[in-house]
C-alpha cells in the first residue's frame, strides 16, 4: 500500500479501541494487532520509521485494510487471540507448542466418573488442567483412588435404574474401591462429598481435606473404634507427607502466576508458573518466533494471554520482570523482594535451564540439521577415523549383567547420522555363564553379522564396540570368524576417557571434545547405553519376579506370567483377595498362591524380593 492509498483510507479510522487485519494482494491475512486507538496504530506502520526490516517487508505488502471495532480493550485483546488462532498469520508471533495436554474430567452423569483425557468436548462435564505431565497425572488419580472410593464403570446409574435393582456391585466393591451407588448403598451427597474434595485436592487445596479426617478420627477415637481411627490417621499422613512434597511457595500467597522471559537472537523463550493455594502446581516453558520488531514487552503479554487461556487459569494476579499489556481481568506486579520476587527467580532460572537444555540437545543430535550438514559431520568422522568409506551405516555394540545375572546386550543402528530404530536389536545370552563380558561380546557381533551375511543386507561401514581393547578383541575373533574382515572398520571405545581403539594399536585416538565427529561417536554411545539398559533393567524385574512365582510349588511359568502381566509386580499379587487372583488363573492356583502368600515364611521371603 502507497502512502497515497493509506492517506485515503485516514479519515476513516476511528479514534476507538479495536483490531486491524492486513491483507496482502492475494487477499490473504498477513498481520492481526489490536489497538487503544485505531487511528493512532494503524497510521504508525505508514508514519513511522522502522528500525527493523521486518516490519518494514510486512508494510510494502499490505494492499487493504479491514478493522473491527469493539467496546473496550479486554474485548480487542480477546477477539485478537481468536483471529491469530484462526488465521495464523505470516507475520504474528508463531508460538511453538503444538503439543496436546491432558486434563483430569469429572464426567456429567449420574454418580460421575473421574478420569483421565486428553480430549476436551463440550458435554457439559468439569475439565480440571491442562496438565504438563502425564506422569503427574497419573499420580494424582492413584493418590485420589487410595483415599475416596469413586465408580470407574460407565453403567448407566440412573435414579430408574437403580429403584428398579438393574444392577449388582462388582469386585470393586469388595475390594473396597468403590462405595456401590449401583445398588443404592452410597448416596448421591455422600458420592458429591468425595468429588468436592477431588477438586480440593486437584488444585492444590489439601486443607478442607485434611480438616474433614481429623474430625472422623476424632469420631472413631470417641467411640471407641480405634481401628477405624487408626486406619484414617494413616490416610492423614499420606495426605500430609504429599503436601509437604509440594512446592509449597507461602501460605501468605494465595492465586498467582509467574511469567518470565529469556531472549536470544529471533528467538523467544518464556517460563509459566502456576501458583494456587501458595503452591506451585503447574510449571511450563514455550518458544515463540517473532516475525517483526516486537518488544520484550510485546511478546512477553502475548505469552501470557495464550498460557493463562491454554491451563485455564483465573488467577488475579501476574507476576512479571516487565510492565505488560493486560486484559484487565488481573493485576500486573512487577517485584523488587519478598516471596514473589524469589518466585520470578525461580522462573528465570527455569526458562535459562529450558534454553540451556535446548542447546544440550541440539549439541548431540543431528535430526533437525540438513542433509548437507549431516554429509558435513559424517565425511569428518570419515576423515577423523581414516575410514575407507563414508560412514552412513553405523552400528554400536555394549553387553551389561547384574552380578553375573540376566545377561543381555543390545545394538543401535544409526543411518545417514539419525538413529533407525527398525534395526535396533537385543540380545539374550545363550551361550556365556557367569561374568564373561568378552565372550558375551564374541556371542553378540557372531549373531548379528551372520544374520545380516546370510540375509545379503547391508553392511555397516562402522562398528563401534562399546567397552574399549578386550572386548574389542573379543569382537574382532567374531569378524575373523564371520568372515566380515575388511568389510568393515570396527573400533573400540573406552567408556571413560573416550578414547578410540583401532584393533592392534597400542596408542588410541582421542578426538577433540567438541568436534562434530566425537559428538555422534558421543550420541551413539548414549543410545545404546539408554537402549540397553532399560532392556536389562525389564528383564531383570520380570525374571526375578517370575522366578520367584514359580518357586510355589503348583505354579509353572505360563501361570506366574498371566499374573505378572495383569497385577505387574508381585507385591500386588500378594495383597489380593483369593476372587481377584482367581479371575485370572482359575480358583485353584489362585488358592495355591494367597495361601503362600498367607503363611508367615513366605510372605517375609517375598516381601524382601519385591
Amino acid at each position: 500500500m502507497t502512502t497515497e492509498e493509506y492517506r485515503k483510507i485516514l479519515p476513516t479510522l476511528p479514534n476507538q479501541p479495536g483490531v486491524y487485519k492486513y491483507f496482502d494482494k492475494d487477499n490473504v491475512i498477513i498481520y492481526v494487532g489490536k489497538a487503544k486507538n485505531l487511528k493512532k496504530r494503524i497510521s504508525s506502520y505508514f508514519t513511522k520509521t522502522f528500525a527493523g526490516y521486518k516490519t518494514h517487508e510486512l508494510v510494502k505488502r499490505i494492499a487493504r485494510i479491514e478493522f473491527t471495532i469493539v467496546n473496550n480493550e479486554n474485548d480487542a485483546f480477546l477477539l485478537e487471540n481468536n483471529l491469530i488462532k484462526e488465521y495464523q498469520p505470516k507475520y504474528n508471533i508463531n508460538l511453538k507448542d503444538g503439543k496436546s495436554y491432558p486434563y483430569i474430567v469429572i464426567k456429567n452423569e449420574p454418580f460421575p466418573r473421574v478420569y483421565l483425557t486428553r480430549n476436551r468436548i463440550n458435554d457439559g462435564s468439569e475439565y480440571i488442567g491442562p496438565f504438563t505431565s502425564v506422569g503427574m497425572v497419573r499420580d494424582l488419580l492413584a493418590f485420589i483412588k487410595e483415599f475416596i472410593p469413586l465408580r470407574n464403570c460407565n453403567l448407566n446409574l440412573t435414579d430408574a435404574n437403580i429403584q428398579k435393582k438393574k444392577f449388582r456391585v462388582c469386585l470393586e466393591y469388595h475390594l473396597g474401591n468403590c462405595k456401590g451407588p449401583c445398588e443404592g448403598l452410597q448416596t448421591k451427597e455422600d458420592y458429591e462429598e468425595g468429588l468436592r474434595q477431588i477438586r480440593q485436592m486437584l488444585r492444590g487445596n489439601l486443607t478442607p481435606v485434611i480438616q474433614r479426617y481429623n474430625e472422623e478420627m476424632q469420631y472413631y477415637v470417641d467411640n471407641l473404634q480405634f481401628e477405624l481411627a487408626a486406619q484414617v490417621k494413616a490416610k492423614l499422613d499420606r495426605l500430609k507427607d504429599y503436601e509437604s512434597r509440594s512446592a509449597v511457595v507461602s501460605k501468605l500467597i494465595i492465586d498467582l502466576d509467574v511469567f518470565t522471559i529469556l531472549r536470544e537472537k529471533d528467538t523467544a523463550y518464556v517460563n509459566y508458573l502456576m501458583v494456587q493455594n501458595g503452591t506451585i502446581v503447574q510449571t511450563h516453558n514455550i518458544r515463540l518466533e517473532p516475525k517483526l520488531d516486537e518488544s520484550d514487552e510485546e511478546i512477553l503479554s502475548i505469552a501470557v494471554t495464550e498460557l493463562r487461556h491454554k491451563f485455564n487459569s483465573h488467577a488475579p494476579e501476574v507476576v512479571v520482570p516487565i510492565n505488560i499489556e493486560t486484559d484487565q481481568t488481573y493485576k500486573v506486579t512487577i517485584p523488587k523482594a519478598g516471596d514473589k520476587k524469589k518466585l520470578l527467580d525461580l522462573s528465570e532460572k527455569n526458562v535459562n535451564y529450558f534454553l540451556s537444555e535446548l542447546k544440550r540437545k541440539k549439541m548431540l543430535h543431528l535430526e533437525e540439521k540438513s542433509s548437507s550438514r549431516i554429509n558435513e559431520v559424517l565425511r569428518q568422522l570419515q576423515n577423523d577415523l581414516h575410514l575407507p568409506e563414508l560412514p552412513e551405516r553405523i552400528e554400536c555394540f555394549d553387553n551389561s549383567n547384574f552380578q553375573g545375572s540376566f545377561p543381555v546386550a543390545a545394538m543401535v543402528h544409526f543411518r545417514n547420522g539419525v538413529p533407525d530404530k527398525n534395526e535396533y536389536r537385543r540380545f539374550n545370552i545363550k551361550t556365556v555363564e557367569g561374568i564373561n563380558d568378552f565372550a558375551s561380546m564374541k556371542e553378540i557381533v557372531t549373531r548379528r553379522y551372520k544374520r545380516l551375511l546370510a540375509d545379503q543386507k547391508p553392511l555397516p561401514q562402522l562398528i563401534i564396540i562399546d567397552g574399549g581393547k578386550g572386548q574389542l578383541n573379543a569382537a574382532m575373533e567374531a569378524i575373523e570368524e564371520t568372515g566380515m574382515r575388511g568389510k568393515s572398520t570396527v573400533v573400540g571405545l573406552a567408556k571413560n576417557e573416550e578414547e578410540i581403539f583401532f584393533p592392534g594399536d597400542k596408542e588410541s585416538i582421542k578426538l577433540p571434545w567438541d568436534s562434530e565427529s566425537l559428538k555422534l561417536i558421543r550420541r551413539v554411545r548414549d543410545e545404546v547405553h539408554r537402549f540397553g539398559i532399560t532392556f536389562h533393567r525389564n528383564q531383570r524385574s520380570r525374571h526375578t519376579f517370575q522366578n520367584e512365582l514359580e518357586k510355589i510349588s503348583g505354579i509353572g511359568k505360563e501361570t506366574a506370567t498371566r499374573l505378572l502381566s495383569h497385577f505387574k509386580s508381585v507385591k500386588k499379587i500378594k495383597s489380593q483377595p483369593v476372587e481377584a487372583l482367581a479371575k485370572i488363573v482359575g480358583r485353584h492356583k489362585a488358592g495355591i498362591v494367597h495361601e503362600y502368600f498367607s503363611e508367615p515364611a513366605g510372605a517375609e521371603k517375598m516381601s524382601e524380593k519385591s
